[in-house]
């Protein structure tokens, strides 16, 4: 079964700082751009319905297989995915898109970038919207105070071991790996991200954005753009202390969607309820 969107996506590359980014497109070439991020272990795929539904609703919606993820955007090292790097990534995809403003949307790892990309450079962003991962300070904070929190984020320390990291995700058939999405993501976009992060250097590459965090790295400041927060009760990597926090990081229009029966994989999961929200955040914004 094909993983990819039914809306009419595409597929399209992008030159960004020397490298080949490989991307989904859907909707009008001169409609407003939505650029959206996703996190580990996902590429672009994940946003298959946002992306159809922001191009129904007249957007030029645009989700790219990040750096590490797109074969032709590989660098060697750890040092090529620290956190900022992969921010000046995000404004490269605009760039090449040839947008100045734009809605930034992300998840997991998508996130981790949205935010401070908002904090930046708050004049290049007309909305940001955020899957799971909470504003970095609001997270920080709950790590301090809550051993929940820190028993959720205990994963981090197995995928900065080199190697190690890489053995444990793919041995047995990537059984790991797999039970990762805790059976909340359709099987046939499970199989498809298993094939491409098994294939040479993937894996290592998407684990570079953790081994390259460093202390604050992924730090951000208060946020000016008008900001959807959405969080699922069920959340493995991010607990209800961070999330209620987030809104402390945001200066400007503020919502956030708290969804019950939900897991960490919102946007496989649970486009139903996910979308709309977002459709309506952008035409505020």
């Amino acid at each position: 079964m094909d993983p990819l969107p039914s809306g009419g996506a595409e597929r399209i590359t992008l030159g960004v700082r020397g490298m080949t980014f490989d991307a989904l497109a859907a909707g009008p070439d001169d409609g407003p751009l939505a650029l959206f991020l996703h996190g580990f272990p996902e590429f672009a795929t994940c946003w298959r319905e946002q992306l159809a539904a922001a191009a129904r609703a007249g957007f030029r919606a645009v989700a790219v297989d990040q750096r590490g993820y797109s074969p032709g955007a590989r660098p060697e090292g750890t040092g090529a995915y620290t956190v900022d790097e992969l921010v000046t990534d995000v404004f490269g995809f605009a760039d090449a898109l040839e947008y100045e403003r734009f809605h930034l949307i992300g998840h997991d790892w998508g996130g981790v970038l949205a935010w401070p990309a908002a904090a930046r450079r708050p004049e290049r962003i007309r909305t940001l919207t955020v899957l799971s991962t909470p504003h970095p300070r609001a997270l920080n904070e709950a790590v301090r105070v809550s051993k929940e929190q820190q028993e959720k984020l205990s994963y981090i320390g197995l995928f900065r071991m080199e190697g190690k990291a890489e053995d444990v995700l793919l041995q047995g058939g990537a059984a790991t790996l797999r039970g990762v999405y805790e059976g909340r993501v359709p099987a046939p976009l499970v199989e498809d991200n298993v094939r491409r992060l098994a294939e040479p250097g993937a894996l290592t590459a998407a684990l570079s954005w953790y081994r390259a965090l460093e202390g604050d790295a992924a730090d951000a400041g208060p946020v000016q753009a008008p900001t959807l927060y959405m969080w699922g009760e069920g959340d493995l990597a991010f607990g209800p202390e961070a999330a209620e926090g987030t809104g402390a990081w945001v200066e400007g229009p503020y919502e956030y969607v708290r969804l019950d029966n939900a897991s960490h994989w919102l946007p496989e999961e649970d486009p139903e309820r996910v979308i709309p929200p977002i459709l309506e955040h952008f035409k505020r914004g």
